[in-house]
C-alpha cells in the first residue's frame, strides 16, 4: 500500500513537472500574433472574401510578428448593426461594412449611398468619395474606428417578382429595406412606397412568403443569395452605388506596432483595389449568370430614367438632415457639381 502511494505521488509529481515545462515553452509566432476578428455580410468565396483572405495571409507575414486576421463571412455574426455592436464590445475588432453599417458608426458616410439617382456613373461616385474621404475618415476616427480601405459593390438595382418599369410600378410593391433605419422607412412611406424592414438574411424567406416582393440589391449579392429565383425581374437602372469600407477598432489597431501598421495598411489598400475592380466585373457577370437561369432584365428608356430621377429628387429635402447630415448632403452636391463642371460628358 505504501509503495502504491509512493508511486502515485511520483506520478503526480511527474505530471506537475511536465505541465510546468509545457507552460514555460516559448509560444509560436502564430500564438503570439494579435488576433483581429473581422465580420462581413460578404458571401464566402466571393471576390470580397477572397481579397480578405489574401489580406489575412499577408498580415500573418507582416513585420514584427504579424497579425492573425480571422474572417467571418456570410453574415454569421449577424446583420451589420449587430456587427457594429460586437465591435463596440470587443467580440469583433473589424468589419467589412456597407454604408448601412458604417452609418451606425458615423451618419456622414450615408451621403455616398443614401441619395438615390444622384450619381450617374461610378466615376462620379469615386471622384466625390476621394474628395470627402479625409473628412469621413476623420469623423470615423473620432468615433473610434480606423478605415483600412474603401470599396463598393457596383450599382444597386431593383429585383422584383413582377416587372417594375416606372416609379408607379414600384409603389405597388412591398420593398425590402434594411432594419434599423426608421427615417428611411418614414421617407419611403411619405413617397407612397411600402417599405418592409428586414435583416439581409430575411430577404429570401421574405420573398418566399410574400412579405416582400421587391428588393434593391447589387447583382453580385442577388446571385449569391439566389434572389433571382424568387424575384426574376431586374430593372437595369443605376439606383445608387453600394458603398462600403473595411474598418477596425482604433483600440485594437493601436496595439499593433507602428511599423507593422504601415505594412498592414499597404496590404489593405491592395485588397481595396482588388475588391473595387473585381466586384464591378463580378456584378456584370452575375447578371449574365442570372439571365441564363431565367432572370428578365428590363431596360428603361431615357425618358423613363428621367422619371425615376425626378421622383428621387422629390425626396431630397427629406433625405437632407434625416438620412444624410445636412452639411454632408450639401458637400456631396457641391463636389459633384464641381466634378461635372471640370469633366463634362464626352
Amino acid at each position: 500500500m505504501k509503495n502504491e502511494n509512493f508511486r502515485s505521488r511520483v506520478s503526480l509529481g511527474l505530471l506537475v513537472a511536465a505541465a510546468a515545462v509545457l507552460s514555460s515553452a516559448p509560444l509560436t509566432a502564430a500564438e503570439k500574433a494579435l488576433r483581429i476578428n473581422l465580420g462581413t455580410l460578404a458571401p464566402r468565396g466571393s471576390i470580397y472574401h477572397q481579397s480578405l483572405q489574401a489580406m489575412a495571409e499577408a498580415w500573418r507575414k507582416a513585420p514584427g510578428g504579424g497579425v492573425r486576421l480571422v474572417i467571418y463571412p456570410d453574415g454569421t455574426q449577424g446583420g451589420e448593426a449587430d456587427m457594429v455592436r460586437l465591435m463596440r464590445v470587443g467580440s469583433l475588432q473589424a468589419g467589412l461594412l456597407t454604408a448601412v453599417g458604417l452609418s451606425d458608426i458615423e451618419p456622414a458616410v450615408s451621403g455616398l449611398q443614401n441619395i438615390p439617382m444622384l450619381f450617374r456613373t461610378l466615376e462620379e461616385y469615386e471622384a466625390v468619395n476621394e474628395r470627402l474621404r479625409p473628412a469621413l475618415e476623420k469623423r470615423l476616427a473620432e468615433k473610434g474606428f480606423v478605415v483600412l480601405f474603401w470599396g463598393d459593390a457596383g450599382w444597386v438595382r431593383y429585383f422584383s417578382k413582377e416587372p417594375v418599369m416606372t416609379p408607379e410600378d414600384l409603389k405597388r410593391m412591398k420593398i425590402f429595406v434594411w432594419a434599423g433605419s426608421p427615417d428611411q422607412v418614414a421617407i419611403m412611406r411619405r413617397a407612397g412606397l411600402t417599405p418592409v424592414p428586414l435583416e439581409t438574411g430575411d430577404i429570401l424567406p421574405g420573398l418566399q412568403t410574400g412579405m416582400i416582393n421587391a428588393a434593391p440589391l447589387p447583382p453580385i449579392f442577388a446571385l449569391a443569395a439566389q434572389v433571382d429565383l424568387r424575384a426574376p425581374h431586374m430593372l437595369n437602372l443605376n439606383w445608387a452605388p453600394l458603398v462600403g469600407a473595411c474598418v477596425v477598432r482604433k483600440e485594437a489597431w493601436e496595439k499593433i506596432p507602428s511599423a507593422t501598421r504601415e505594412s498592414l495598411l499597404s496590404t489593405a489598400a491592395r485588397a481595396g483595389q482588388e475588391i473595387r475592380a473585381g466586384s464591378r466585373k463580378e456584378s456584370d457577370a452575375a447578371v449574365v449568370a442570372m439571365q441564363k437561369r431565367g432572370l428578365k432584365v428590363h431596360e428603361p428608356t431615357p425618358e423613363v430614367v428621367e422619371q425615376w430621377r425626378k421622383e428621387a429628387e422629390k425626396n431630397y429635402p427629406d433625405i437632407r438632415g434625416r438620412l444624410v447630415p445636412d452639411e454632408i448632403f450639401d458637400q456631396v452636391q457641391q463636389q459633384l457639381r464641381e466634378y461635372r463642371a471640370a469633366s463634362p460628358p464626352k
